[in-house]
């Protein structure tokens, strides 16, 4: 017991220790129905959220609160075996914090593809049981079934799902064609359809905020 306290409360595994019990508690209130599965979700990628910094990682088609539960268990899993077979039995000293910041960083970067992997591999589950939810589906890769009608109305099925499909609602400067690879990058629910985007446009505009955001981070520190 005296080493599981030790190790739980020892730096890095600490900040997990901390957070699980968290997404544990969110967890139960989601089965209470206490708090909404789609948490972090937008109407829209459009903006600096969670779930769209998630969807970029590669985590589209499952709620961000699935996707971030895990991945902090995977880095959780990776930290812990980290300081057990190695930060415990060195003398760091002070050392330790930078040392733990570094080994964080390094569970959450291993983590992350792993964690893509394991959620792309439950979309149909998702996709079959949450009906109910449209929110968590942007960010993937339809193909347009049809040529939309005089008010850009069509239809189109998840490039990874063939057997789920979405409506999908065009403006005259963006408008889908049957054939066509587009992203969902909004929902309205008024007319519980989506908008989307070519694949080309939304890759170009992920790397033009990717761009814009190290550039800030540029400004900032030179500031």
């Amino acid at each position: 017991m005296e080493f599981i306290t030790e190790v739980a409360l020892s730096f890095p595994v600490v900040v997990f220790s901390v957070l699980m019990p968290l997404v544990l508690l969110y967890w139960v209130l989601v089965a209470l129905r206490l708090l909404p599965l789609e948490l972090f979700e937008h109407d829209s990628l459009k903006g600096d959220y969670l779930s769209s910094s998630l969807v970029a990682l590669g985590f589209a088609g499952v709620p961000a609160s699935f996707a971030l539960s895990v991945l902090l268990l995977l880095a959780s899993a990776f930290t812990l075996v980290v300081e057990v077979l190695a930060l415990r039995w060195l003398d760091l000293g002070f050392f330790r914090v930078p040392l733990g910041l570094i080994v964080l960083w390094g569970s959450l970067a291993v983590a992350s593809p792993l964690a893509a992997a394991l959620c792309a591999s439950m979309r149909r589950w998702f996709h079959r049981h949450l009906l109910g939810h449209q929110r968590f589906l942007l960010g993937e890769h339809v193909e347009v079934l049809a040529e939309p009608d005089a008010d850009g109305w069509t239809r189109a099925a998840l490039l990874d799902d063939r057997d789920y499909e979405v409506r999908l609602h065009g403006k005259p400067e963006s408008m889908p064609h049957a054939g066509d690879r587009r992203v969902l990058v909004k929902f309205v629910a008024e007319e519980n359809a989506y908008r989307s985007v070519n694949e080309a446009e939304f890759r170009e505009a992920r790397a033009h905020l990717a761009k814009l955001r190290i550039g800030g981070n540029r400004s900032s520190s030179a500031g």
